[in-house]
C-alpha cells in the first residue's frame, strides 16, 4: 500500500515508525526540514519538504498513486483542506485529524464525506473513551470491547495472590472445561509472546485475555481481581481528555476535577454541570489530600505533564485509591509507568495509531488496536466468503505462530475459539498478533 502522512508531530512520527517496516511505501510531508532529516535518518521513507495544502507538493509526493492519505498536523483547517485536495488529486482514502466534537455529529460527518474525507480522527476523544471503558474494571491495565461488547480483551496484571500463579496454562484449561475466556498472550520483562499450553504464570505478568460477558466474572476470579464500582472519581487536569471523561460519567459518578488555571476552571464549572471543579494546584499532594484523594475509588491524572501524571498516580495509590489511570504521551515512559504500580496507562498516540492502522489492511478490519507497553496488536476481522480462514478447523490451517484467534462473534452470540473451531463467512473474528505476523494474518481473511 502507498501511504502519505502529512505532519510529523508526535502522532505522525509514531505512525511512520509503525508503518516503515518495508511492507508499505511511505511518503511523509512536513514544513520543517530538520524534522524530515530526523525521519530519513531513522526510517526508510520518502520525504517531501513542503505543505500538505500545496498542489505542487502533493503532486511531488505522488498523490495520484496513493492508497491512503493521512493529515495529522496540529491545524484542523490544514488537515481538512489537505484531505479534500488529496482526494481530488487521486488519493483513494483520506483521514483528517480534528479537535472539534461538532465535526463528529452524524449530519456533519456526512458533509465531510461528501467533500472527500473518508474518516475523521479525534485523538483526545478516543483516549477519553478508553478511560471510560476502564472505569468499571479493577486489576486491568486495559480493556477493549468488540462489536457491542460481545467479546472483550482484558489486560490483567497478576498479583502475588492470584490463584493461577505458578500454574501452567494447560492445567488451568484442563481443570476448567466450562471456562469462557482464553489467555492469548503474556508480557514479561517488557517482552510479549503468544501464550502456549506449557506457559507458567508468574507474579507481575501482564496476561492478555479474550472473553465474552459470561466469562468476565470467572476470569477475574482466576486472576484474583474483582469489579470496582467507581462512584467517587478525582480527575487531575482540565485537558480535553480529562474534561471529556468527566462529561461522559458525571451523571452516574461523583466527580472532582482539579484545574490550576482559574479562568479555565470557571469555564469548566459552567460546562460540567454535575461535576465539582476545583481551582487548585494539583502538584501539591497536601492539596489533593484536603480534597479527599484518599476517599476516591478512581484517580485519573490527565495533565499535559507526563511526570506529574505518573507521580500523582503513585501517590494516589499509596493513599489507598483502588484504581489509578495516567495519561502518558512519551512512549519511552510507558514501561516505566507500568512497573511503578499504576493500574492503567493511556497514550493517545497509540490509540490514534490503532484507529488509522486498520485502514492499511486489505481485509475487512472494523477494529485494530495497538496495545500500550507492547508492540502487539489486536484485530477484529469480518470474514469474507472463500477466505483461507474458512477452509478447515483452526488447528489445520497453518495459522501464523506469532498470532492466535481468541474469539468469534457469530450472529448475536460469541464464543471462545479452540483448535476445533471452524470459521464461517461473515463471522467476526478477534485475533491477537505480533508485528511479524500481521501481513500473514491479513492474507487469511481475504
Amino acid at each position: 500500500m502507498r501511504i502519505i502522512i502529512a505532519g510529523m508531530g508526535a502522532i505522525g512520527m509514531h505512525m511512520t515508525k509503525m508503518l516503515s517496516d518495508g511492507t508499505h511505501e511511505i511518503v511523509v510531508i512536513d514544513r520543517k526540514e530538520e524534522v524530515l532529516q530526523e525521519v530519513s535518518a531513522h526510517y526508510d521513507v520518502m520525504t517531501v519538504h513542503g505543505s500538505a495544502t500545496s498542489f505542487a507538493d502533493l503532486k511531488e509526493a505522488g498523490i495520484k498513486r496513493t492508497d491512503l492519505f493521512v493529515a495529522l498536523t496540529h491545524t484542523v483547517e490544514i488537515n481538512i483542506t489537505a484531505c479534500i485536495l488529496a482526494k481530488q488529486l487521486g488519493a483513494k482514502k483520506t483521514i483528517a485529524r480534528i479537535n472539534n466534537q461538532e465535526y463528529l455529529l452524524p449530519l456533519n460527518k456526512s458533509h465531510f464525506y461528501n467533500m472527500g474525507i473518508d474518516s475523521l480522527i479525534f485523538p483526545q476523544k478516543l483516549a477519553a473513551r478508553e478511560i471510560i471503558n476502564l472505569l468499571n474494571e479493577t486489576g486491568t491495565s486495559e480493556v477493549y470491547n468488540f462489536h457491542g461488547d460481545k467479546l472483550s480483551l482484558f489486560v490483567i496484571k497478576l498479583e502475588s495472590d492470584a490463584p493461577i500463579i505458578d500454574k501452567r496454562l494447560q492445567d488451568v484449561a484442563v481443570n476448567s472445561k466450562d471456562i469462557v475466556f482464553r489467555a492469548v498472550a503474556l508480557s514479561r520483562d517488557g517482552k510479549t509472546h503468544i501464550a502456549r499450553p506449557e506457559e507458567i504464570f508468574k507474579e507481575g505478568d501482564l496476561v492478555y485475555v479474550i472473553t465474552n460477558q459470561k466469562g468476565i466474572t470467572q476470569m477475574m476470579k482466576y486472576a484474583g481481581t474483582h469489579r470496582l464500582t467507581s462512584n467517587n472519581i478525582m480527575i487531575l487536569g482540565g485537558s480535553q481528555i480529562g474534561v471529556r471523561t468527566a462529561h461522559a460519567v458525571e451523571k452516574n459518578s461523583n466527580i472532582k476535577l482539579i484545574e490550576l488555571d482559574k479562568v479555565k476552571s470557571e469555564e469548566l464549572a459552567d460546562y460540567l454541570t454535575n461535576s465539582l471543579v476545583i481551582n487548585a494546584d494539583g502538584r501539591d499532594i497536601d492539596t489533593l489530600k484536603e480534597e479527599g484523594l484518599n476517599l476516591m475509588d478512581v484517580f485519573i491524572s490527565a495533565t499535559g505533564n507526563d511526570e506529574l501524571n505518573i507521580l500523582s498516580c503513585i501517590q494516589a495509590k499509596k493513599l489507598g485509591v483502588k484504581k489509578t489511570i495516567a495519561s502518558v504521551e512519551n512512549i519511552d515512559y510507558l514501561h516505566l509507568a507500568e512497573t511503578m504500580g499504576i493500574d492503567a496507562i493511556i497514550n493517545k498516540k497509540l490509540i490514534a495509531a490503532s484507529y488509522i492502522l486498520r485502514f492499511t489492511m486489505t481485509a475487512d478490519v472494523p477494529s485494530f488496536l495497538c496495545l500500550t507497553g507492547s508492540d502487539a496488536e489486536v484485530l477484529e476481522f469480518v470474514v469474507k466468503a472463500d477466505s483461507k480462514i474458512t477452509k478447515a478447523p483452526l488447528s489445520q490451517i497453518d495459522f501464523p505462530k506469532d498470532a492466535i484467534v481468541g474469539g468469534v462473534i457469530r450472529d448475536r452470540s460469541s464464543f471462545i475459539a479452540t483448535g476445533d473451531t471452524i470459521i464461517n463467512p461473515h463471522d467476526r473474528v478477534v485475533v491477537f498478533a505480533l508485528p511479524s505476523a500481521l501481513q500473514k494474518v491479513d492474507r487469511f481473511f481475504n
